[in-house]
């Protein structure tokens, strides 16, 4: 173990001395030196698993794939919005093919209409024989573009709603997957506006694709149409096709980025709020709501015009193609007349031929469509940036069977913003063993306690649990034999019960009351109006009780590897004092590594890991490292159990187990 022994060497004085200098983590001239040479030995004779393996390969010139902002390396380039739509698409086929089907059929429909109506007309206008099953048909056609109508608007919202759940389902399981400290480059707020508003407006693409080809065959349909009732009406038509055409191309250019601004300064907002709802005690206490709700708005004129400049290009097509239809359709009735008073067109022909220009000039649908689209990739392409994070990775491997917990960091190294969180760090803790984790504000504590259970991997070193490197493990295998209980917990479940519950496995009711017992939390529990049974949302807890709840959670699915990071700080120090007796006492044996802050906690560890500066100082007793001058610093302005400063000497440690 790369750190002092405690308890032994030159008096306390000389001992911080050695502390302060550059050397000392050496265990004599030249250590510190040797040590660094033995671990580079070590690193280089065993083998290379998770991030320490990605960051070598970088080194050595074998990975090409940029690393990301928290220095992981994808195994595989994000899916952008195409393979994202893509995906939903595929997911979608039977109904989206459904779609394609009743919106062709809708569209051959009408398009069949005009012909059937100006052949009825003649027929009728002539007095002659045979209207009658054409009248029929008309009502046929008519009826026929009404159901599948009403068809497609059913598949349709089956589609959406089914992609944009899939959408959302995708994104939430990435986000779960890739690790907290990768989650946290995505704001709390752009991650709520991303899986709601985006993935919905992403997940109406598959079903508005398919029936974008509808959009597009009826206009078509309607030229062909109408070259073959009159080629010198179709011919004035196509004419301003060209026009049409480029409307078309300027709208999807312009929409495009004004959709994209818009939705990212909308997401931004979403953030701010957030932030605001989150620190609303602060907000409130310090009276500062109209700066805070002046922040949050901030945003709102560039959201103004980014809106105004969306729906000013939007409105700008409908207008530009709302005049130049009707000066098409005028051209084409104006010809038709003329052909119509020399006889060369029926009256059928001239009804036909106006509503096949019509049909022909249908830019309406189509932009409509195309707006639809649009709006769905930009979305889709900030629903997929969700996913750019990589997914920590696991292996198959089992724990050996009984392991007593043995945890090992070999030279584990974690950089934040450039700079080392923890540096090297090399440390054994014996399976079954109380360690306590020490330091003062930022010496990498809650960083420590993150990668000895996984829920981060180091930029380098390896991290083992009963000689087993942790990325090597099977997902459900880590999470069973490694619990967690935080400052500040999160309960999820309906009940109290079931949030004590909540977790790998399900344990018996009789576990979980066991477990609430220890933490200390069976009391106030059997007050609530329906004991274990009451809702969550109906229970007022206190901090106290909110960790007492987090602890008792933990408790009940501990394995051989227990992190209490920072969990009992909301506790006084009697119930803190309560639930370590009975930690070691009722919970499964195995390790436990806490996060402390008073010296009463690190009085009764078996060992103390003593952090500073991201690296390991000292491990050994509580009592040994107390006669430390360094060490007592730490706990500068604290109090033990009964009140008393520590300044004087070292703590009462009677009660401790």
């Amino acid at each position: 173990m790369a750190t002092e022994p405690a308890g032994t060497g030159p008096s306390a004085e000389a001992q911080d001395a050695r502390d302060r200098s550059p050397g000392a983590r050496a265990a004599g001239p030249g250590g510190e030196a040797r040590r660094a040479e033995a671990r580079g030995a070590r690193a280089r004779n065993r083998p290379r698993t998770g991030t320490a393996r990605t960051a070598a390969a970088r080194r050595d010139g074998g990975v090409r794939t940029p690393p990301s902002a928290d220095g992981a390396v994808p195994a595989a380039p994000p899916p952008g919005a195409r393979r994202l739509l893509a995906g939903a698409a595929r997911r979608s086929t039977g109904r989206a093919l459904l779609i394609l089907l009743a919106t062709t059929a809708s569209a051959a429909a009408t398009i069949a209409l005009p012909a059937v109506l100006g052949h009825t007309l003649d027929l009728l206008l002539d007095r002659r024989d045979g209207a009658r099953p054409w009248v029929a048909l008309c009502g046929v056609l008519l009826a026929a573009e009404v159901l599948l109508d009403a068809l497609t608007a059913h598949a349709t919202g089956v589609t959406n709603a089914r992609s944009t759940a899939w959408l959302r389902n995708l994104g939430t399981a990435h986000l779960l997957s890739v690790g907290p400290r990768r989650a946290a480059r995505f704001t709390p707020g752009d991650v709520v506006t991303r899986l709601t508003g985006n993935a919905a407006e992403a997940g109406t693409v598959p079903a508005t694709a398919a029936a974008s080809v509808a959009s597009v065959l009826t206009p078509v349909g309607g030229i062909v149409a109408l070259v073959l009732v009159d080629a010198w009406t179709a011919a004035v038509f196509l004419a301003g096709v060209p026009v049409l055409l480029l409307l078309l191309r300027v709208f999807v250019r312009s929409s495009s980025d004004s959709v994209t601004r818009y939705q990212r300064i909308q997401a931004d907002i979403a953030a701010r709020l957030m932030e605001a709802l989150g620190g609303a005690r602060t907000v409130a206490a310090a009276g500062t709501a109209g700066r805070e709700r002046d922040r949050v708005l901030a945003p709102l004129p560039d959201l103004d015009a980014q809106g105004r400049r969306m729906w000013q290009v939007y409105g700008r097509a409908v207008t530009q193609g709302g005049i130049l239809v009707p000066l098409l359709t005028t051209a084409v009735l104006a010809v038709g007349g003329v052909r119509l008073a020399a006889g060369q067109l029926s009256v059928g022909d001239l009804l036909a031929a106006s509503r096949y220009a019509g049909l022909a000039a249908g830019i309406g649908a189509v932009v409509g469509r195309l707006n639809a689209l649009v709006r769905g990739r930009a979305a889709a392409r900030r629903t997929a940036e969700l996913l750019s994070a990589p997914r920590m990775r696991h292996g198959t491997r089992r724990l050996p069977p009984g392991g007593p917990g043995r945890l090992e960091l070999r030279g584990v190294t974690v950089v934040r913003g450039g700079t080392p969180v923890l540096d090297g760090v090399d440390l054994t803790l014996p399976g079954g063993v109380t360690a306590a984790v020490v330091g003062r504000s930022g010496a990498g504590k809650s960083v420590l306690a993150a990668v000895a259970g996984r829920l981060e991997d180091p930029d380098d070193g390896d991290v083992l649990l009963d000689g087993v490197p942790l990325p090597e493990l099977d997902r459900a295998e880590l999470r069973r034999e490694v619990g967690y209980a935080f400052e500040r917990p999160a309960l999820f479940g309906g009940t109290v019960g079931a949030a004590i519950a909540f977790g790998a496995g399900e344990p018996p009711e009789e576990a979980v009351r066991a477990a609430a017992r220890t933490a200390r939390a069976d009391s106030f529990i059997r007050l609530l109006p329906a004991g274990y049974g009451t809702p969550l949302a109906d229970a007022p807890l206190s901090g106290g009780e909110l960790q007492r709840l987090g602890l008792a959670r933990a408790f009940a699915h501990a394995g051989r590897l227990l992190v209490l990071d920072d969990a009992t700080s909301s506790l006084d120090s009697v119930t803190e004092l309560e639930v370590g007796r009975a930690l070691t006492r009722d919970v499964r044996a195995g390790t436990r590594l806490l996060i402390a802050h008073r010296v009463s906690s690190a009085a009764r560890a078996d060992l103390v890991v003593w952090l500073e500066k991201g690296r390991v100082r000292a491990v050994g007793p509580h009592e040994a490292l107390w006669e430390r001058p360094a060490y007592r610093a730490v706990f500068a302005g604290t109090a033990d159990p009964a009140g008393a400063p520590l300044s004087g000497g070292p703590p009462r440690t009677a009660g401790a187990p």
